[in-house]
């Protein structure tokens, strides 16, 4: 759990260093038109976050009873039945993306000039969008990982993916390549380190578990696709909550008051980084000590990682009230945020630090409904509640709307599908009478 909450810092602060280093190398090399729509591609890269349909989610779910009791064979049909869904998606993808390529107004979509082309535009979205998809079904690698308990060894992997940008970009730049071979240097990083890490992991660490075309069942296949269908509905939902507050600010107050806002917005937001880093590591253990029955494990790690992760955001955010407070012109703010504002900020990331221990006691179990229904309940009461908050009391409001009808909805639904899957793993006292009655038909 500290490995891998630790290397999970390293990875996610590569990912995040990574491009700020490339801006320097790229945006002198591409100008400033070509780099604006290097970046708008990008932008549109990251609106297809959902492709894997799920399928990773629900994979690493599966897989974690199957390492608990050493079931490689069904491992091995699981891990196989996704790689071929998601394979075939990806070549669908990346056959209709080239192939309609040519009937696309580049020019409208994203206003060419002379510097930046249609021609310019295409190519650059073609690569990247290809770079995404082909990395689809080999980042089930990941998960693979993550289930099997090797947490530190998938979170260095995906480092490497972000970090060998940087020198691919450098040397694309001073062997003076065509721009779309530079922005090409840049997205191919993770797909190459997942296929390397793939042959790895499956032709030297657990060839036992390697994925084959005649393994992959359609049956498996199903109950993978419902699973992730699941997950995926309630990522949609999540997304569209957590990230609709500044429309709704900028619709009711204006731009003006949408970039005061949107500033400590983006930078308690960082806080999430620390929920998630927390969390991560949290699925596949959880599902590894529900497979063995080992409940008193899962609540007293759930108890424990709920303390950690709270206090973690509390300092963070105490830090980061600190900071906007006292320097909001470092942060190009005109004027001071609402304290109010900033409290409620806090109070938000803070309650979401201590319910996310839960979710990933259901997540590992599989019960997802019940966050299903939490989290279309915020939605439908949040965005008219925010709405009317924002008219009446300001941008202010809009943090502590969303607390109350967090609470009010999710809160509920979070607890209930936390016993839900406690309930689903427990097992009846070795030498009870329940246990007799189930064993005997065995017996006979």
């Amino acid at each position: 759990m500290v490995s891998g909450i630790l290397t999970g810092a390293v990875s996610r602060g590569v990912a995040g260093l990574v491009p700020i280093a490339l801006i320097p190398v790229t945006l002198r090399y591409l100008g400033p038109d070509l780099y604006g729509l290097w970046m708008t591609v990008t932008a549109l890269v990251g609106m297809a976050a959902f492709a894997d349909l799920g399928l990773g989610n629900g994979l690493m779910t599966k897989l974690a009873p199957c390492y608990a009791s050493g079931a490689t064979a069904e491992a091995r049909r699981y891990i196989s039945s996704a790689y071929l869904c998601l394979s075939l998606l990806a070549a669908v993808l990346v056959g209709l993306l080239w192939s309609l390529s040519a009937a696309v107004p580049w020019a409208r979509l994203f206003h060419t000039t002379d510097s930046a082309t249609p021609d310019d535009a295409r190519r650059m979205t073609l690569v990247c969008l290809t770079a995404f998809v082909v990395n689809v079904p080999l980042s089930l690698i990941t998960r693979v990982q993550l289930a099997y308990q090797r947490i530190s060894a998938a979170n260095l992997w995906q480092g490497c993916g972000n970090l060998v940008a940087l020198p691919l970009a450098v040397g694309a730049v001073a062997a003076n390549l065509s721009p779309v071979l530079v922005v090409a240097a840049t997205v191919v990083g993770p797909p190459l380190v997942n296929l390397v890490n793939s042959l790895w992991f499956f032709g030297r660490r657990r060839s036992d578990l390697r994925p084959g075309l005649t393994v992959a069942d359609t049956a498996v296949a199903a109950r993978l696709l419902r699973l992730g269908g699941l997950f995926l509905a309630v990522t949609v939902l999540t997304g569209i909550a957590t990230n609709v507050d500044l429309v709704i600010v900028t619709h009711a107050l204006g731009l003006h008051e949408a970039a005061a806002y949107a500033v400590p917005m983006r930078l308690f937001a960082q806080l999430g980084f620390v929920v998630a880093l927390v969390s991560a590591p949290l699925w596949p253990a959880n599902g590894d000590a529900l497979a063995r029955g080992d409940l008193a494990w899962v609540r007293r790690m759930t108890r424990r990682m709920t303390v950690v992760s709270a206090a973690l955001v509390l300092a963070l955010g105490g830090l980061l009230v600190l900071v906007v407070s006292l320097v909001p012109t470092v942060l190009g703010l005109a004027v001071t945020p609402d304290v109010t504002l900033l409290a409620g900020l806090l109070a938000w990331w803070l309650l979401l630090a201590t319910i996310s221990p839960r979710f990933m006691v259901q997540n590992a179990a599989g019960v997802v409904r019940p966050q299903l229904l939490g989290w279309s309940l915020y939605v439908v009461v949040s965005l008219p509640a925010k709405w009317y908050g924002v008219r009446q009391f300001g941008s202010a409001s809009v943090p502590w709307i969303g607390l109350v009808t967090y609470l009010a909805t999710v809160v509920p639904a979070a607890l209930h599908g936390f016993r839900s899957a406690l309930a689903r793993h427990t097992r009846p006292p070795a030498g009870s009478t329940a246990e007799r009655s189930l064993a005997a038909p065995a017996a006979t």
